[in-house]
């Protein structure tokens, strides 16, 4: 997703087991024993003893709140009666699944600085078991190997390259006793690779870039070396080694267990605009690719290529989902994915070959997608020689929320979401290293500031979930909700589909029509997905609530504000007689009566969106999720806000310092315009004067 604060002001004025089960489990029935629920990862339980008839009487269980109010973002995994997850800040938790007891927590102590790193929050998206092992991986780039009895360190190895500003947030695979993992960071500038782990021991096994390097370094010695030589660096212009080019693997990692090919999805390029990185030339391998690479060794086997000469932020490293499919007849062995691109791609997993593509959404880049060569039929203006708002925008149809297949109904059940996006190239573009580096214009439009843009902004974003038949290429049903972001999605043979909401909300639709058929309030945005297990003779429902990631620190909230609250696990039954306490009132917005210079309230609007907007939000219209600005206590004191800004005294919680890149004048700047936006918030519908 990614996209920063700035673009988004312009799209929104515009509109504990001893055996190795969980590599080849195939079934879930009593536990989920990868993220996915099996290495097909559909998102799909066979219990069937929470259905339709009964959803009505489903009730808390028991809640666990969590030591930190940032994203959450994972899936557990259940083995033999043990949830285990991982929390913000790369924290891994081991839980009773019938108590919701934790039994034990690792801290990897990340450091805090490493969060300005970080595109998209402290978040994670889960971990993996294998042979009496939790494996998980950290911010800071560390695979580590954990007693899954104990949470002990069994190893602990880096897996980052030095000079690129990489941070990971996924969640590593298991295939044929090895770990795989990749990470993030092209958005600032780096070049991608997925990495083999020797599970037991923590060696590397082997390494695939996805996209060339320097040519004057010679190759990487690297499983990847032959086939970026003959295949994707004559697809390479210009000087984009200096870029790093991109490609990073920061979430879609499978293993065909049936086939033993891993899948790997690759985002978006570095910068973004196609013009800037390779002079305008060339497709790029592979960005936007979905690539199939031997488990063992790491050897290129196919590719199918999404975006060629990809310029929008446009990634595959969405979820991919495995299944067999009877299409026209034939039995065959695919792949899915509903990327951010907008297209739902049906590809043969044997070969790499396109079966079917078809848009979910709406789309303005692309008319369709030709299914002899595979590739898009794109609109005019899609590249953006000329300003173009683009539907889906850098955020996307759907992003990582994982997505559900039904064998049941065969329906896969997508979290999608509207937020158009206002693609401008940046004339000005230099390489900033450490800094976002895409080669669009995020200055391109003001905030909404009036309380009728601001509704207009808010009814441009929406959500929905979509029922698609993959066979014919069509929505079955679909369920509209207000907001964008919303959470991933469970499908149980029970006739049922789960999944949370930004606004907090968690929902059961009966699984052929979309009806709602239960609700209950979190309290707090759910963007994770659920799961499903059972222990003596009871199914749950198990989530990891907390509003969280990189749309819900730099969207604007226009929606009614809410407190910062703990993430928690929560776990459902039938019958459950469970209760959440009262969530804590919202901070009022701290206000002041000094007055300043028009022209330094502007400058440090300009200065904030800059600097501050990627984790306080445009326009310091923040979730709450890190501080709401408006409503903190550091604002109504110059010196304590200088301390923070400038001096790094919150360093350890990840504010570092900005005095590399602000004066203390600019400091004061910024904190006398987050000073007018909070006074905005006492009188939302305009009046007197604002105190400058």
């Amino acid at each position: 997703m990614r996209a920063t604060h700035l673009g988004l002001a312009a799209l929104l004025i515009l509109s504990a087991c001893d055996r190795p089960i969980a590599e080849t489990s195939l079934v879930v029935g009593e536990d989920w024993p990868a993220i996915g629920g099996s290495s097909l990862e559909q998102h799909y339980t066979r219990l069937t003893d929470i259905n339709r008839t009964n959803v009505s009487q489903l009730g808390l269980a028991w809640s666990l709140d969590l030591d930190t109010t940032r994203g959450q973002e994972a899936t557990p995994v259940l083995v033999d009666g043990t949830l285990y997850t991982t929390t913000a800040w790369s924290k891994v938790i081991a839980v009773d699944a019938v108590s919701g007891k934790l039994k034990w927590q690792y801290d990897p102590e990340v450091p805090g600085e490493t969060a300005v790193k970080a595109c998209c929050d402290v978040v994670n998206r889960g971990a993996a078991y294998f042979d009496g092992k939790i494996y998980s991986a950290t911010l800071d780039g560390r695979l580590i190997a954990l007693d899954a009895k104990t949470g002990k360190l069994v190893w602990s190895v880096q897996t980052l390259d030095d000079g690129w500003p990489y941070t990971i947030t996924g969640a590593p695979r298991i295939a044929n006793g090895k770990v795989i993992i990749g990470n993030g960071g092209a958005d600032l500038g780096a070049r991608g690779y997925v990495t083999a782990y020797d599970a037991q021991s923590g060696k590397q096994a082997w390494r695939f870039y996805t996209v060339p390097g320097d040519p004057d370094k010679g190759a990487d010695g690297a499983a990847s070396d032959e086939v970026l030589k003959t295949k994707a660096a004559p697809t390479w212009f210009g000087s984009f080694w200096n870029y790093g080019g991109g490609g990073t693997v920061w979430d879609a990692i499978v293993h065909d267990a049936e086939l033993n090919q891993l899948y790997i999805g690759v985002g978006n390029g570095s910068p973004w605009n196609h013009r800037i990185r390779s002079d305008g030339r060339g497709d790029n391998l592979f960005l936007s690719s979905i690539v199939a690479l031997d488990p063992d060794t790491g050897k290129y086997l196919w590719h199918y290529q999404q975006n060629p000469g990809e310029t929008w932020d446009f990634t595959a490293t969405q979820p991919i989902v495995l299944a067999d499919l009877k299409i026209d007849g034939l039995d065959r062995k695919v792949l899915m994915q509903a990327p951010k691109n907008g297209f739902f791609y049906v590809i043969d997993r044997r070969t790499g070959k396109l079966i079917s593509a078809r848009n979910f959404v709406p789309t303005t880049w692309a008319k369709d997608i030709d299914q002899k060569t595979g590739r898009p039929i794109e609109t005019p203006n899609a590249r953006y020689p000329n300003p173009e708002v683009g539907l889906p925008g850098s955020p996307g149809a759907h992003s990582w929320q994982p997505m559900a297949y039904s064998p049941d109904t065969g329906l896969v059940y997508i979290p999608a979401q509207s937020i158009p996006f206002l693609y401008l190239e940046d004339k000005s573009f230099r390489f900033r290293p450490g800094a976002w580096n895409l080669g669009v214009d995020l200055n391109a439009a003001p905030l909404p500031d009036t309380p009728e843009a601001k509704k207009a902004a808010r009814d441009a974003l929406s959500g929905a979930l979509i029922a698609w038949n993959p066979v014919t290429q069509t929505m079955a049903w679909k369920v509209d909700h207000q907001r964008p972001v919303n959470g991933g999605v469970l499908a149980t043979a029970g006739g049922l589909v789960f999944q949370g909401q930004s606004s907090g909300i968690l929902s059961a639709y009966d699984a052929s029509n979309g009806k709602e058929l239960w609700r209950f309030d979190t309290q707090s945005g759910v963007v994770a997905a659920p799961m499903s297990y059972r222990i003596d003779g009871t199914q749950y429902i198990a989530v990891l609530a907390g509003y969280g990631g990189a749309m819900a620190l730099a969207l604007p909230n226009f929606y009614e504000p809410r407190p910062r609250m703990p993430g928690r696990l929560l776990a459902f039954k039938l019958n459950g007689k469970a209760a959440l306490a009262e969530p804590p009132p919202v901070s009022p917005p701290n206000i002041t009566t000094e007055a300043w210079p028009a022209e330094s309230v502007t400058r440090g609007g300009a200065l904030y969106a800059e600097v501050c907007s990627g984790c306080h939000a445009a326009g310091a219209m923040s979730a709450n999720v890190v501080p709401d600005l408006r409503r903190s206590a550091v604002l109504s004191d110059a010196e304590t806000w200088r301390a923070v800004v400038i001096d790094g005294a919150l360093s350890s919680v990840g504010m570092v310092s900005f005095g590399n890149r602000l004066s203390a004048e600019e400091a004061e700047q910024i904190r006398a315009y987050v000073q007018i936006q909070a006074r905005k918030l006492e009188r939302p519908k305009g009046g007197a004067s604002d105190g400058r």
